[in-house]
């Protein structure tokens, strides 16, 4: 399909229904010409508030994940990009690479996720020892924790915010993120990483990189920067953290 001039490349991108961070931080940080088209995920049941509650959460976004890859499959895209963290890292990264190589397969499209765009960007950098901040419960932290160490580096600490329900996930205040933060800072790593697509961190994750002297990561960053690398698009900007300004 030829595209407009006006649009360099478009992207469908798979979303829990239940997001609203994913298009906030993409429309902010993609460049005017690069656009993101939404297939939700459909979740009837957002609790999160126990470890089995987020499993059933998973599971949903699991049913109803082709559904929302055919809607995005009608506006030809360029890519697919797969904004649901939890739901690959849960997999491992064996499991995880299967899933993604099925979905390219499948559409004959590359395929963009959260997971691998934080760890290109850890690479980048040379980090081996990383801390986790995420939004989630304990069983969910030990499955991002395990997936991030198959992938080789050494995870210092996780610290779970505990939130509630999927929805809850994007109230999270800049004060509950920040603290989170501080508390990675104190075990010393070569990088923070902040997980989950629905928690609004990109502009903080950018900031804290000069008071707490650590590069950090917030993954729907890292998920446009290499969207936009893989796709041969290197325009940089300053303000969203060390992988779009300087990689």
């Amino acid at each position: 399909m030829v595209l407009p001039t006006a649009i360099r490349n478009k992207w469908g991108v798979i979303i829990p229904s239940t997001n609203v961070m994913v298009e906030h931080d993409l429309a902010m940080l993609c460049p005017s010409d690069v656009t993101f088209h939404a297939g939700r995920a459909y979740i009837s049941k957002p609790s999160m508030a126990s470890d089995a509650d987020a499993k059933t959460l998973l599971d949903q976004m699991e049913a109803s994940f082709d559904v929302a890859l055919r809607d995005v499959l009608t506006l030809a895209p360029d890519r697919i990009v797969i904004a649901m963290s939890a739901e690959v890292m849960r997999r491992g990264v064996k499991g995880g690479a299967e899933f993604v190589d099925g979905i390219a397969q499948k559409t004959g499209l590359p395929v963009t996720t959260g997971p691998a765009a934080v760890i290109a960007g850890l690479q980048c950098i040379g980090a081996t020892r990383i801390a986790v901040l995420t939004p989630y419960q304990p069983e969910s932290d030990r499955l991002t924790s395990q997936y991030l160490q198959e992938s080789g580096f050494d995870v210092v600490h996780v610290k779970g915010l505990r939130r509630t329900s999927a929805t809850d996930i994007a109230a999270t205040t800049p004060d509950q993120v920040i603290a989170g933060l501080r508390v990675l800072a104190t075990h010393s790593p070569d990088a923070i990483v902040v997980a989950g697509t629905n928690l609004g961190a990109v502009t903080l994750a950018a900031e804290a990189e000069h008071w707490l002297g650590v590069p950090t990561i917030a993954m729907n960053a890292a998920t446009v920067w290499h969207a936009l690398r893989e796709s041969g698009i290197p325009d940089r900007r300053t303000d969203a953290g060390f992988l779009l300004r300087d990689f």
